[in-house]
Order: structure tokens, then C-alpha cells, then sequence
């Protein structure tokens, strides 16, 4: 069985990738005249843009990819925004509260309307599902923030925002097939696992400093 010191490196693989990808786009738009904050605020219009569109799914089912692509580079400039203030110097204390206060709106903004859509479809469960995904994301984060505040970096779990944004894609592209009610369900249970990760992480990390 391996060790969780094994099991860590493609985890780190993954992310040193995507932070490589990152570093290149972020050059790109340094010799631009883009800001941090203008990328931030057009993700989020992107993010906002795409729920609408799986809102108005019954029109027809390619408005779920439309919303899942949508989402997908509205999450993809959120995370840009962070990388092009720290490289370029243009990041301001401001900036830093408006990325960490969006970063929130544009996941909250997809899963009402993934919601509403199971309300429609009759599904209740979807439904409280839906919710129980919302509060778990917002929750993995807060318990970031709060260990953060107590000089722990909480960082760990499974279900992590970029994870939540590829189930939130895969899913939207699988919409027309009846996934949303899996799709909310995952995104639930890994949230809600991820607090609890985090929670146990915070309280290992303070019992060895005493």
C-alpha cells in the first residue's frame, strides 16, 4: 500500500503543470494593458453568462455546453487574475478582496442554476443537493481562511475549487443524458468531505505545536 508521502506527487505533478500553462498565458497578458481586477470581474461575467445559459437549457441542450465552456474559462481567468498581480506588480490590497470575495460568485452562480433546473425537472433531491454543494464550497474555502488566520495552510482535500470546476464541466457536457443529480451529488459529498479533511488537518497541525 502506498504511503501518503507516495501518493502526494502526482497531485504536485498536476498542479506544477498547470501553474507552467499558467505562467505562459500570464507572460502573454503582462505586455498587455489587462489588469488583475479586469480579468477578475470578466470571469466572473463569464461564470455568470454560463449559468444563464444552463438556466435556459429547454431552448436547447447545446446551452449546457455553451454554460459548461463559459464556466470553464470564467474559472480559468479567476485564476489568472492572482498570477498576473503577483508577476506584474499591478495587484492592489483591493484586488486581493475583490479576487477572494468573486472567487465565491462564480460556482454559487452555476449550482443555483443547475438547481433550478432539478427544480424544474421535478427533482427534489437534486434540489437539497444542489444547496448541500453550495454550502460545502463555500465552507471548504472559510475553512482555508480561518486556518490561514492561525498561521496553518489548509490547503489539503480532494474536492478543492479546481477539481469542483472539472466535475461542474464533465457534468454539464453529460447534462442532456440526466447527470445533474449525480453531478450535484459529487460535488457534495467531496465538499463536505473536504471540510471535514481540513477541519481534522487544522486540529493535527495544532496538537503538534504543543
Amino acid at each position: 500500500m502506498s504511503s501518503p508521502e507516495q501518493a502526494e506527487p502526482p497531485r504536485r505533478n498536476y498542479q506544477d503543470a498547470v501553474r507552467r500553462v499558467a505562467g505562459r498565458w500570464v507572460a502573454g497578458l503582462e505586455r498587455t494593458s489587462i489588469t488583475p481586477d479586469g480579468l477578475t470581474i470578466a470571469g466572473v461575467g463569464l461564470c455568470l453568462a454560463g449559468a444563464v445559459a444552463v438556466y435556459f437549457e429547454y431552448v436547447t441542450p447545446w446551452l449546457y455546453i455553451l454554460g459548461g465552456a463559459l464556466f470553464v474559462i470564467g474559472s480559468v481567468l479567476d485564476i489568472l487574475d492572482g498570477a498576473l498581480a503577483r508577476r506584474s506588480g499591478k495587484g492592489t490590497p483591493f484586488g486581493a478582496f475583490l479576487d477572494s470575495t468573486v472567487d465565491r460568485m462564480g460556482e454559487l452562480f452555476m449550482l443555483t442554476a443547475i438547481g433550478m433546473v432539478l427544480m424544474r425537472d421535478g427533482s427534489e433531491w437534486g434540489v437539497f443537493l444542489s444547496f448541500a454543494a453550495i454550502g460545502g464550497s463555500f465552507l471548504v474555502s472559510y475553512a482555508r481562511a480561518r486556518a490561514e488566520a492561525i498561521g496553518i495552510k489548509a490547503d489539503v482535500g480532494f474536492g478543492t475549487r479546481a477539481e469542483r470546476v472539472v466535475v461542474i464541466a464533465v457534468g454539464l457536457a453529460f447534462a442532456p443524458f440526466g447527470s445533474l443529480p449525480y453531478v450535484v451529488a459529487v460535488l457534495a459529498v467531496a465538499a463536505w468531505l473536504t471540510v471535514l479533511q481540513r477541519i481534522l488537518y487544522v486540529r493535527k497541525r495544532l496538537l503538534e505545536r504543543q
